[in-house]
């Protein structure tokens, strides 16, 4: 009996231990700079997780985005991340994007999440000084253009990349052609076309994307289709064909556009409550959480666990929560 009690003493100590370790460490999620929509979805978690995880402390990071999200999840350096379907599939394969090398160590939570668009915005001082009014006209016709995006680390460079192969282009041949391709911080963006010193913009497009609505209010920009040729390229990049509402200054209704998806990932080392815990907190939480970030608005949890919706496999903590709510998997 005695043996028994000090046993039981001994992991009951233990499991306080951990308990208090866990709750020392950080959760980090991987998220984008401050601006960028990602870091009001982050944010979002942030606030609607603190009550669940026993006080464990939340960090969100500022930096990151589509493609460099699922190494950061991989290499440990944040526990869970915001990415995209098509980069997490990528990244898990070993993708030429990557190096060749495999991400076999992430694992989605919650996917279907929201869709995120590629959109192209273009001065309308642009269209009305050279004609060009559509994307196919544009990277047909050989003139310079300005095209301003995100650093590295995010979705959008290899997606432009593909857009300008379908027309035989790449970055040093739009220098070539006089042209230029500018990167720059979230933040920055809405300045470049503010001040003319970009023509055209490509970046991902959300229901209230902060930096999308203050490009649309204050750059005089219109939003172009993705030209046909170019959905094609992305398509058998893994970016679907769609195309977004009109949510902007600048629409003349919906614009066709590629999806990248989005999903909520995490390392497979997180242990499986505490996935579980996320999971159905997220889930359980979205009416609430997409007030604050109204791109989770049109959430469908019961398809949140689906192969096409997530790109990789499940976490073993989100897969009991969808098993026990009956959710396709």
């Amino acid at each position: 009996m005695r043996t028994r009690l000090v046993c039981s003493a001994a992991l009951g100590a233990g499991l306080v231990l951990t308990s208090q370790a866990m709750a020392a460490d950080p959760l980090r999620i991987g998220a984008m700079p401050v601006g960028s929509g990602w870091y009001v979805a982050a944010s979002t978690l942030e606030k609607t997780l603190k009550p669940v995880l026993q006080g464990r402390s939340i960090e969100v990071i500022p930096r990151g985005g589509g493609v460099a999200n699922p190494v950061v999840v991989e290499t440990g350096k944040a526990e869970i991340a915001l990415s995209n379907v098509q980069t997490s599939l990528l990244a898990a394969r070993g993708d030429e994007l990557y190096n060749g090398k495999k991400a076999g160590n992430i694992r989605a939570l919650v996917g279907g999440l929201n869709s995120v668009f590629i959109g192209a915005m273009v001065r309308n001082d642009f269209i009305q000084k050279t004609g060009l009014d559509t994307l196919d006209k544009i990277l047909s016709s050989g003139k310079p253009i300005r095209i301003v995006m995100k650093p590295q680390g995010s979705n959008i460079p290899p997606a432009v990349d593909t857009i300008l192969a379908a027309y035989g282009l790449d970055r040093a041949k739009i220098k070539a052609n006089g042209g230029d391709i500018i990167q720059v911080d979230t933040a920055q963006i809405p300045a470049v076309l503010r001040d003319g010193r970009a023509d055209m913009l490509f970046d991902t497009v959300l229901k209230g994307h902060p930096m999308i609505t203050e490009v649309a209010l204050t750059a005089d920009v219109k939003f172009m289709d993705i030209s046909d040729r170019a959905l094609k390229a992305l398509a058998e990049s893994g970016v679907k064909p769609s195309q977004f509402p009109e949510w902007f200054k600048g629409q003349s209704g919906p614009t066709k556009s590629g999806d990248f998806g989005t999903v909520l990932i995490a390392n497979a080392s997180l242990p499986d409550e505490v996935a579980y815990q996320i999971t159905k907190t997220v889930i359980e939480k979205m009416p609430d959480m997409a007030k604050d970030y109204a791109a989770w608005g049109t959430f469908k949890p019961e398809e949140a666990g689906k192969k096409e919706n997530t790109g990789i496999p499940l976490h073993p903590g989100a897969a009991r929560y969808y098993k026990e709510r009956g959710f396709t998997m």
